[in-house]
């Protein structure tokens, strides 16, 4: 049912009263409270909380029953396989257009996690999820009971079996500040260590933090992902890399030859580029702070998306100058950047922001020549996922839906609602693969979601 022809149709029966809301099943006003200090209020919020919780039911009861709904008139498998035996699609077409069948069947299934230490299974919060190259390791962020953060990784080597397990691997450390981002780094071998910057909590544990004490403003770390799997605590390596900084944001790992073994941090008002092995540091100055970025891989180019809706570019090999004349392309959203995506080609990057915009710039022009409609943000930094070989963009909305476009012509494919009640703290991370578990793994969706990870199969 469309939400905008129900909401004509209840104007039409009942008109509206400033100050009170018509209830179409009792057939009468209520009056709205303006706070919530009173008794089980009436208030907007609750009304609206109500109708989501409604709609949030109905579409996982269609998902159960199997409800399957194609967004574009005629889409079927036999349908798509007589026009490519009569010459009518091309293979590209052909394949895009049956992975979109594929993710309109996507079934949930929830996984069961084992791990060697049985405290640290279902105990904390999914906070991030981030998946290496191979999708065979997932790094996650989880939320501690007292506040701050812990780390582990999730062996995905037994999501093909039918029983649908994993294996995690705890941490022994945790943070009490907040981690903004995740990235994957490449520093002895590929996917061998983790970076994360931290911004500090309003809780204080210092005694138990690792990064440092807890009046720092902020740090930046740099973790081995062999931490997580070695059984001697005896062989665990240390951190490679930590370091005070003030408030960051981002991260981004750079993969080109010509800035080996450099990552950076988006911070407050400044961009701080670092050479891991020689400790050489670039800084450059900004007029607002940096939400969002990633390392181009043809060249040694960070782009960078503002809190003030700017995205701009830096070629790391300069040295800062005075002035803003060290930035390269600029490209402007109406709203704060929270997640950038360099697409294969480097001539597109994908840009979303807090107004709930997905837009598709094309480098060369610094236009924009698509927009994803339907995602919903107003404050929250929620990454973008893009599968290019597939045509999918995924996106988790401050709403708790998942919605998975076209590529090709920004067609909003499917809506997948979340398995828990929407609040602030349970807005699903997911990640998304043709072959979650390596090579011979199994195509379909992560998600993580309160302390249950599911899996959605793309067979």
């Amino acid at each position: 049912e469309d939400p905008s022809s129900s909401s004509s149709t209840q104007n039409s029966v009942a008109p509206e009263l400033p100050g009170f809301y018509y209830d179409p099943e009792k057939n009468r006003y209520f009056r709205l409270l303006p706070g919530h200090n009173n008794h089980n209020p009436l208030t907007k919020d609750s009304i609206e909380h109500k109708a989501m919780e409604c709609k949030r039911l109905r579409l996982l009861e269609e998902e159960e029953k199997q409800i399957q709904k194609t967004t574009r008139t005629g889409l079927n498998s036999s349908m798509l396989l007589q026009k490519r035996q009569l010459g009518l699609l091309s293979s590209t077409s052909y394949c895009r257009l049956v992975h979109e069948l594929k993710v309109n069947c996507m079934q949930r299934r929830k996984i069961e996690i084992h791990s060697p230490d049985s405290s640290v299974a279902g105990t904390n919060n999914f906070k991030i999820i981030v998946a290496d190259v191979a999708c065979e390791r997932i790094f996650t962020v989880n939320d501690v009971e007292h506040g701050g953060c812990k780390y582990g990784i999730i062996n995905l080597s037994g999501l093909g079996k039918e029983s649908l397990t994993v294996e995690m691997y705890d941490n022994l450390y945790f943070t009490n500040r907040k981690v903004n981002s995740v990235c994957w780094a490449s520093l002895t071998h590929p996917d061998s260590h983790v970076l994360y910057p931290l911004k500090k909590a309003k809780l204080s544990f210092s005694k138990l933090c690792l990064m440092g004490i807890a009046e720092t403003p902020g740090c930046a770390s740099l973790l081995p992902a062999s931490l997580f799997s070695s059984t001697n605590p005896g062989d665990r390596p240390g951190m490679l890399c930590s370091f005070k900084i003030s408030t960051a944001w981002s991260c981004a790992w750079c993969l080109n030859p010509q800035a080996d073994n450099c990552f950076s941090t988006g911070l407050t008002r400044r961009v701080l580029v670092t050479n891991v092995v020689t400790g050489h540091r670039q800084t450059f100055g900004t007029s607002s702070d940096v939400l969002a970025q990633q390392f181009a891989t043809q060249t040694p180019v960070l782009y960078n998306g503002c809190r003030s809706g700017e995205i701009f570019s830096i070629d790391v090999r300069q040295r800062n100058r005075k002035g803003q004349s060290w930035k390269a392309v600029r490209l402007f959203h109406g709203s704060a950047v929270t997640s950038l995506h360099l697409m294969e080609a480097e001539h597109y990057l994908m840009a979303a922001d807090m107004a709930g915009k997905i837009k598709l710039w094309d480098l060369r022009t610094t236009k924009c020549v698509k927009q994803y409609k339907g995602h919903h943000n107003e404050y929250a930094l929620l990454p973008l996922h893009v599968n290019e070989e597939e045509g999918l963009l995924i996106a988790v909305g401050q709403d708790c839906y998942t919605r998975i476009w076209s590529l090709q012509d920004a067609q909003l494919l499917r809506t997948i609602p979340s398995p828990h009640p929407s609040s602030k703290d349970a807005i699903p991370s997911v990640v998304f693969s043709s072959r979650l578990g390596g090579s011979r793994g199994v195509p379909g969706l992560l998600m993580a979601v309160k302390q249950d990870l599911y899996h959605f199969s793309y067979n």
